[in-house]
């Protein structure tokens, strides 16, 4: 076990942004963080009960450090607390349009907006349940800053309104940006800033739970046992163990959802545009040929970016690819929807070609996505068809949808809006 002692420095104590800075850094090692100030006591990895110790300046820290990386950790820990940022503001408060907010949203944007003063967030959210499109844009009219989801729409339209609000950054809280017209954004000076990592794993388990439970046909076992039916006709599902899983994406989530099939004794091929050879230095997995991986994958799991153009992942799975996999195959995917041709998966879904398809995320979503429709008349027909097919499960664009990706995407984005507000570096979170 390791111990940190930290007398606060700060003279506005230990508020939303060092809080968020210090949870950031506990979420990267498996050793548990325990952190007392008096008489609270925080888990390191959660940003508001950190700022529930209400630790002021003069006051210490008693951190506790504990598990296998518990060295790394303690040096992580010592470097976050010791970090001060240089100070250049844009404006002393940051005027942030959030478009097509949650109540869920709202819980850790809400909480880290509160501070004000040297190294705080210093932002303004003003929330909006509609969606950006071009109907919406004129909303952004006098803020800085406009944040959006992947559902919101970004086109040179919207960029062009946007400009004329006077909007200088677009902050996505998510990782993917095809629904930005960036070329447009930079001819009108914009800065587009997105959450390049989350929670990896989230996504990852969320692909094997779903494909899973199409897999074993949990969604009808579980109905037929509502209707006190205990027949298994219907159910029957295939062995993981020593099939093939195939990674079609080898970044942070693609490695996540790798590590997963090489815990149920699967052999894992891997492709992707830029190989990451230390993978297979490491043995997790092996890279062959789009085609080979299509033609011998019993499992085939998508997390790779949508890219629209001649060379493109647009459509990566489509008539001809699916006539080159296997008969029986499984196919998730929790990326983007946009990867999948729907009109060809449901050709041969009819055609009976997979054992199991799992959709988090399908193509023509955006509409749906985080809307109640329960209560509206049927006007788009792709959800009725997919959800026809017993061994097709859907689900509603929910797999970063974790308590620790909410809380990483609310503490990225912020500091995104720090760091362009001060004018410090980017990173990976600038889309160019």
């Amino acid at each position: 076990m390791k111990t940190l002692d930290y007398e606060v420095k700060n003279p506005y104590g230990i508020h939303a942004r060092p809080a968020a800075h210090i949870a950031q850094a506990c979420q990267e090692f498996k050793s548990v963080v325990t952190i007392q100030c008096e008489e609270n006591t925080a888990r390191g990895t959660e940003v508001l009960k950190i700022m529930r110790l209400n630790a002021q300046k003069g006051m210490t820290l008693h951190i506790t450090i504990e598990g296998p990386d518990e060295e790394e950790a303690f040096a992580k820990l010592s470097e976050v607390l010791a970090n001060e940022s240089p100070k250049n503001k844009k404006a002393e408060i940051l005027k942030i349009a959030f478009f097509g907010t949650k109540n869920y949203d709202r819980i850790f944007f809400s909480e880290l907006a509160k501070d004000r003063g040297d190294d705080a967030y210093n932002v303004d959210i003003k929330y909006f349940s509609s969606r950006l499109t071009p109907e919406t844009a004129h909303l952004a009219e006098g803020f800085d800053a406009v944040c959006i989801f992947v559902n919101d729409e970004a086109p040179r339209a919207v960029i062009e309104t946007l400009h004329s609000c006077g909007v200088k950054l677009i902050l996505l809280r998510c990782a993917g940006f095809n629904n930005v017209d960036s070329a447009a954004a930079k001819e009108y000076g914009m800065t587009v800033l997105r959450v390049p990592a989350y929670s990896p794993y989230a996504v990852a388990e969320h692909a094997m739970t779903i494909i899973q439970a199409a897999n074993r046909r949990i969604h009808k076992a579980y109905n037929k046992v509502k209707d006190n039916n205990f027949s298994l006709t219907g159910l029957l599902g295939i062995d993981l163990h020593n099939k093939v899983a195939g990674i079609m994406g080898t970044g942070r989530i693609g490695v996540c959802m790798a590590r997963i099939c090489k815990g149920y004794g699967m052999t894992v091929l891997g492709w992707d545009a830029y190989p990451n050879k230390k993978l297979e230095e490491d043995g997790l997995l092996t890279y062959v040929s789009k085609e080979e991986l299509l033609q011998r994958a019993d499992l085939i799991s998508l997390h790779a970016p949508l890219i629209m153009g001649e060379g493109g992942t647009h459509h990566l799975i489509n008539a001809e690819t699916i006539g080159m996999m296997k008969d029986n195959v499984m196919l998730v995917n929790t990326s983007r929807g946009g990867l999948i041709d729907v009109e060809a998966l449901i050709a041969a879904l009819k055609a009976d070609k997979f054992h199991a398809v799992a959709l988090d995320v399908y193509e023509g979503e955006d509409e749906n996505v985080y809307t109640d429709h329960s209560e509206d008349m049927l006007d788009n027909d792709i959800v009725a068809r997919l959800v026809s097919f017993p061994n097709l499960i859907l689900t509603s664009h929910q797999a970063f949808f974790t308590r620790e990706a909410l809380q990483a995407i609310a503490a990225v984005t912020m500091e995104n809006a720090h760091n362009f507000n001060e004018s410090l570096p980017y990173g990976q979170a600038e889309v160019k």
